[in-house]
Order: C-alpha cells, then sequence, then structure tokens
C-alpha cells in the first residue's frame, strides 16, 4: 500500500520503503497534486506555483517531464507512455488519484467532517476525539522540503488555515466535555505556527486554564498581548479580552475540579448553590407553516457547528414583518436537543408599541426565576452586575440556548450574552446592532424570501390545491405583497378565511390603484404591516423621520445621497449619514454602494405619513395614517380586512 503525507514533511512511503521525490521542483509538483488531491490542477497554476510568477520558456515542458518522471516513481512497473492510475493528465493539467487512506491530508479531512457531525448534533466528546485524532496527522508546516517560494502558493496556505480551524474546533469541543490535555499540543503547534491568531490564542488560553496551569494561561495571554502591541500596534479584541476574565475570575475549572452534579463530602455542608433547579424549556410554539429560508438555516447551522464549545452570538437583523422571529424560533426548535441544559425565551419588547423595552435588569431576572434560583437569592438591587455575576454564575459549565427576540440595542443585549462555552445566544432586531457585531456577534441579515419561497408560504397557508388551481393570480398576490412575509400572512388569512373568493378577486382587490396600506390591515391589535412599520418609526429621531417621509415623494426606484440632500435642504454630508440611520434601522436599504431603495410597502407607508404628519412634529398612531397619499406613491389597495385569529401565531419580527 502507498502511503503519502502533506501535513508536515513531504514523504511518500511504498509500503515500508520511502521513496525519493527527486529534485526540488519535482516535489513541488507533487506537493501541489497533493494539497489538492483528487481536483484538477491546471497547467498554468503548478508553472506560477513552482517558479513564482517567473518561468522560463520551456516551463510547460520541464512540468511534463517532472510529471513523467513522478509517474515512473509511483508505479514503477508502468509500461512507456501509459496513463496509469495514479498521476492522470486532464484537460489543461494534471490531478493526484489516490484513495483517503492513502493521504494523510484526505483522512484529516474525513475525521474533521465526522468531529463537526459529533459537535452539531450534540456530542462533544465525539467530536473531541475525532479532531484529536485528525490533528494527530499534522507533523509540522504543510509540505517541508517543497521550496518556500512554492509552499506560499494558495492551496498550501488553504490547507494551514484548515489546520487552525480544526484546532479551533477542537478546542471548543474538548472544553466542553473537559478533554482539553488532549489537544493541547495541537494547541501549542497552531500558536506557534500562526501567532497573531487571536481566536488560537484565546482557546490556548482557556485550555491552560482548563488543565489547571493557570499561571501558563495567563502568561500565553500576556505573551499575546505584548506581540500585537509590538507588530499590530492593536489591544487583544474582544474574544481574546473575553478569554482573559474568565481567566482571571476563575470560570475555568481545572479537570480535576468535581463535576457539577457531585454531592458534598461526606460530613461536610453542602456549599452555597448557584444550580438551577429548572431545566427551562421557553420557546413559543413553532409556526406550523414555515416554508423556505434554507440557505439561512444552513447560516445558523453553521454558525452552532463552528462556534460549537465556545459561547457565540448570532444576529439576525431586518426591516419589520420579514419574519426575524419567526426564522429564530423555527431554527432553535430543530436545534434544541442540541442544548441539553434548556432553552431561554425573552420579549426585550425593543419595537413594543404597547409596552415599554425590558430593561436588562428585568431581563435578568426573568432568567434567573426561569433557571430556577430561588428569589431570596436573587439581589434585591437593580444593579446589572450583581444580576449578571449571579446569572453567568449559574450558566456556567452548561449548555443553554438563549434567544433574545426583538432587541432596541447593543446595550440592552449585552449583559444577557452567555460567556461559558456551549451556549448560544440568538439575538433579533430591527437595527443593525453594529456595536454588537463589532463584539464579536454574527450577523445574518434577512431579505425578503425568493418568489418560489414566499409562494411556497402563501401555498401552506391557504392550500395547495387553491394555489395550483389559479397560478398567475398566487404569483400577483406574492408580488402585490412584495414578498413580505408579514403582508403575505395578513392576505393569506383573509383568503383562508374566505375559501369562496378566487384568488384572482383578491389580487384585483390588490391592483386597485389606492397606495395605502388599508389592503393589509389588521383588527382587534392584531399586527399588520402599517402597525409594524410605525413601531419603526416612531422610534426615529425627528431629522431621520422627517427625511424618511419625504423618500415617498422621489419618484425615482432608489435615490442618492446628494438627491436626498436637495430633497429634505440638508447637506450632502449629513443626508448621508441620515441615510445611514434609516438603513441601520432597515427601513431603507442600500442595495448598492450610495444608492438607497424603499420596499414597496415601506415607500406607501412613508407617503401615509407625508400626507398625515402634523407640522408640530408629533407621530400619528397606526389609526391615524389612512389617508390617501400623494400621487408620487407606489399603488396599494384598500377594503381588504381579516380575522384576527389567523395572525396571532405570525410573528411580527
Amino acid at each position: 500500500m502507498m502511503r503519502f503525507e502533506v501535513l508536515g514533511p513531504l514523504r511518500v512511503w511504498q509500503g515500508e520503503r520511502e521513496l525519493d521525490l527527486g529534485y526540488p521542483q519535482q516535489r513541488a509538483l507533487l506537493g501541489l497534486l497533493l494539497v489538492q488531491a483528487g481536483r484538477p490542477v491546471q497547467l498554468g497554476e503548478i508553472v506560477d506555483a513552482l517558479w513564482a510568477g517567473r518561468p522560463p520558456a520551456t516551463a510547460q515542458n520541464v512540468v511534463r517531464r517532472y510529471a513523467g518522471s513522478l509517474r515512473r516513481l509511483l508505479e514503477p512497473g508502468l509500461p512507456p507512455r501509459a496513463p496509469g492510475r495514479r498521476l492522470l493528465r486532464r484537460t489543461g493539467g494534471y490531478v493526484l488519484e489516490a484513495e483517503t487512506e492513502e493521504v494523510d491530508l484526505l483522512r484529516f479531512r474525513d475525521l474533521t467532517r465526522r468531529g463537526k457531525r459529533a459537535a452539531v448534533t450534540g456530542r462533544p466528546e465525539v467530536a473531541a476525539r475525532h479532531f484529536a485524532d485528525a490533528l494527530s496527522l499534522w507533523q509540522g508546516r504543510v509540505a517541508m522540503g517543497v521550496p518556500a517560494a512554492t509552499r506560499e502558493h494558495a492551496p498550501f496556505a488553504d490547507v494551514e488555515r484548515e489546520l487552525a480551524h480544526t484546532t479551533q474546533m477542537a478546542a471548543d469541543a474538548a472544553l466542553l466535555c473537559g478533554r482539553t490535555e488532549r489537544v493541547l499540543p495541537s494547541l501549542r503547534q497552531a500558536v506557534e505556527l500562526d501567532p497573531l491568531n487571536e481566536s488560537l490564542h484565546a482557546r490556548l488560553v482557556l485550555s491552560l486554564a482548563a488543565c489547571g496551569l493557570q499561571a501558563e494561561a495567563l502568561a500565553a495571554y500576556d505573551d499575546v498581548r505584548r506581540r500585537l502591541d509590538k507588530e499590530l500596534g492593536v489591544s487583544p479584541g474582544p474574544e481574546l479580552g473575553a478569554a482573559h476574565t474568565r481567566v482571571l475570575r476563575q470560570q475555568v475549572r481545572p479537570l480535576d475540579r468535581p463535576t457539577r452534579t457531585a454531592g458534598p463530602a461526606p460530613g461536610t455542608a453542602r456549599p452555597d448553590p448557584v444550580e438551577p433547579y429548572a431545566r427551562p424549556a421557553q420557546l413559543p410554539p413553532d409556526l406550523t407553516v414555515f416554508a423556505g429560508r434554507r440557505a439561512e438555516l444552513a447560516a445558523l447551522t453553521d454558525v452552532a457547528a463552528t462556534s460549537a464549545g465556545a459561547p457565540a452570538t448570532i444576529l439576525i437583523t431586518g426591516m419589520a414583518g420579514i419574519g426575524k422571529t419567526t426564522l429564530a424560533v423555527h431554527w432553535a426548535h430543530q436545534v434544541a436537543e442540541r442544548f441539553p441544559d434548556g432553552q431561554l425565551h425573552i420579549e426585550l419588547r425593543g419595537f413594543d408599541p404597547a409596552r415599554p423595552a425590558l430593561h436588562p435588569p428585568q431581563a435578568l431576572r426573568m432568567m434567573l426565576g426561569a433557571l430556577g434560583v430561588p428569589p431570596d437569592r436573587v439581589p434585591e438591587e437593580d444593579c446589572v452586575d450583581a444580576l449578571g455575576g449571579l446569572y453567568r454564575s449559574v450558566l456556567a459549565d452548561r449548555r443553554i440556548l438563549i434567544v433574545l427576540d426583538d432587541a432596541a440595542d447593543a446595550e440592552q443585549i449585552r449583559p444577557l450574552l452567555p460567556v461559558s462555552p456551549g451556549c448560544l445566544a440568538v439575538v433579533t432586531s430591527r437595527n443593525a446592532l453594529a456595536g454588537l457585531i463589532a463584539s464579536g456577534a454574527r450577523p445574518l441579515r434577512l431579505e425578503p424570501p425568493s418568489p418560489a419561497d414566499a409562494r411556497a408560504t402563501l401555498g401552506l397557508r391557504i392550500g395547495p390545491a387553491r394555489l395550483a388551481a389559479e397560478p398567475e393570480a398566487a404569483d400577483e398576490i406574492v408580488a402585490r405583497c412584495g414578498r413580505l412575509p408579514l403582508a403575505l400572512a395578513v392576505v393569506a388569512a383573509r383568503a383562508a378565511g374566505r375559501p369562496d373568493f378566487p384568488l384572482s378577486a383578491i389580487a384585483a382587490e390588490l391592483r386597485a390603484p389606492h397606495g395605502s396600506l388599508d389592503a393589509f390591515s389588521a383588527v382587534d391589535g392584531t399586527t399588520d404591516p402599517r402597525a409594524a412599520f410605525l413601531c419603526s418609526y416612531r422610534l426615529l429621531p425627528p431629522e431621520s423621520a422627517r427625511l424618511f417621509r419625504l423618500l415617498s415623494l422621489h419618484p425615482g426606484p432608489d435615490i442618492t445621497a446628494p438627491t436626498a440632500a436637495t430633497l429634505a435642504g440638508l447637506p450632502a454630508r449629513r443626508a448621508r449619514l441620515v441615510l445611514g440611520e434609516l438603513a441601520d434601522a432597515h427601513l431603507v436599504t442600500e442595495h448598492q454602494p450610495g444608492r438607497y431603495a424603499l420596499h414597496d410597502l415601506v415607500r406607501a407607508f412613508a407617503a401615509e405619513l407625508t400626507e398625515t404628519y402634523d407640522d408640530a412634529g408629533r407621530a400619528p398612531n397606526a389609526g391615524q395614517v389612512r389617508k390617501s397619499p400623494p400621487k408620487e406613491a407606489v399603488s396599494l389597495p384598500c377594503h381588504f380586512f381579516c380575522t384576527p385569529a389567523d395572525l396571532r401565531s405570525e410573528p411580527s419580527g
């Protein structure tokens, strides 16, 4: 059996005999083919890698000669001019064919895939074992023995990034299951090869502390802090800083500490507990008519997979009614079993028209209560530090999913975020929350679903037979709703409540040129697009609110900052800043650099405001914004109502 090694010194074995790989450039060719085993490598790429952009005129002939020598080396009994089965010609290049068990890189990737699957299915012990087995194949810099100029080529750097990424995932899984001693050597090796990688250093600091090496963990932090300052002139980022803080606060338990399930020693008093007495299961019901969003669900799962074993935050943003809450809750139900210690759900009421936003102390008290902390153990004063400290202590060594819905700003969120490995927070907000992203949150911005997904959503609500009977009318309804999930829910509720109405009649009402949002009105306090947009609008500063209204008067499909400045009588620089504020609030979209557009329904809402807004500067109530808009507004229908019971299960976010 033949063995190829590239995760360290480049070596090839035929049984127990190591082969002589020949000249440096011949070795370079083999290394390049090995790091891309199974994939054709174009002749031009080979020439660039072997001669660093300065090839001789005979370069291609030399490559063919090296390929022939390697073919004879790998298959010594091969007849002249026979293609063989190892090094094959492909159109414009070469490919090295080998089985997974023959190439250390392919075995590494296979074991890494197994580790990822175990991590995302809540099996950190299995994940840590697979990751450790994969990393055991790593013996040094990729393709040692190949000329340095060739190893700077992109495919070699890509493999080194793979190694670093797997090391991070291995550390996360090991921290979660208490087996950090298995990955510590790989972590040390990884930071030596990539000394400015803060994510690797953060995991090294945590892993050293988890092995009981607190002093070494703090020393490792000091070393990388000085290096960052000396070489880049920067301070450690949020991830590395958070790891250092956890070690200072002794929040990383050494391996020999008793586990949380261990009882007190015989004859000793039970320590003051911070253990929760309940396993929360607070997720709202999943929406039974959820459709589409496959790419977004996959993105959420990828973040959860790459953060397995480390505290992480996902931020879902988008305009009102786009389906942020629906997506967050649906995905949370899919992955709930990966968080065996429970799921928390808090409505932060950042854009609630009837209730004030939830302050961090209130939210912390609610979460501590859901975790089973007795009231007499909760600090009486509304001190975020005291409540947050108890909250973090309760979450220590636990795996909990936390859904923080409808956040107003980053300051409302920060005290509620977990710091324990294995916990994951999912935040939804209509605002961009750039400060939260700067602190390490992974953003996911929602756009309207695709026409096919929006049509599928409509079909789930009104029935596939009805949809199939009038496909053109269904497509028009989807288009008139701007593919906005909340608008689709309102229209579908009306259609479902009147099964005797043909879809063409509903589409005709939506086609009527009245230019208002009356067709999407709901009764009995149920959220509709107008009410949802108004919740975003009422939080705007006066200058931003005025420009938002005036944008409805612009006849074009989008607008630039200079045009908006002229429209509002503002300096161009100020108009650009205000448009940025509106984009952060997801009331406009910067679909191209410097070009801003409004969703059709949002434009209609702005037109209604322009018509009804009084000079005193008071924002109208939802009931006041019902008059006819100016001629420039997008035409939308009226006289269309729905049953509120049909909408109560549809989140407005």
